[in-house]
């Protein structure tokens, strides 16, 4: 089980985007990276098609980063985290913030 999951609220901890707030957009457990939203982002020069792009344009695109760069942050306290992953009563997993104990 990854710690991150798409749509949570990640920081950068270290690299060009260090302490940068994101949203997770994508998670790729097998290569272990994850795509956060404005971070990493590169311009792309697209070729003129007729279908899609009838002239040629420049697209920005988000690339992915490892996911040990980045920690969840508590929707909570706001503060970030690792999450303790905690076994409930119907043997079923949840991710719970260290700090104030609250459930992602």
């Amino acid at each position: 089980m990854a710690h991150v999951k798409k749509d949570d609220e990640v920081v950068v901890l270290c690299g060009k985007y260090a302490d940068k707030r994101g949203k997770v957009l994508e998670v790729n457990p097998k290569d272990k990276k994850v795509t956060v939203d404005g971070v990493n982002v590169v311009k792309r020069h697209m070729k003129a098609r007729p279908p899609r792009f009838p002239q040629g344009t420049i697209v920005e695109k988000a690339l992915p980063i490892h996911i040990s760069n980045v920690m969840l942050v508590c929707p909570k306290c706001g503060k970030p985290t690792r999450p303790a992953v905690v076994i409930d009563a119907d043997k079923c997993k949840h991710r719970v913030c260290r700090k104030c104990h609250e459930q992602f």
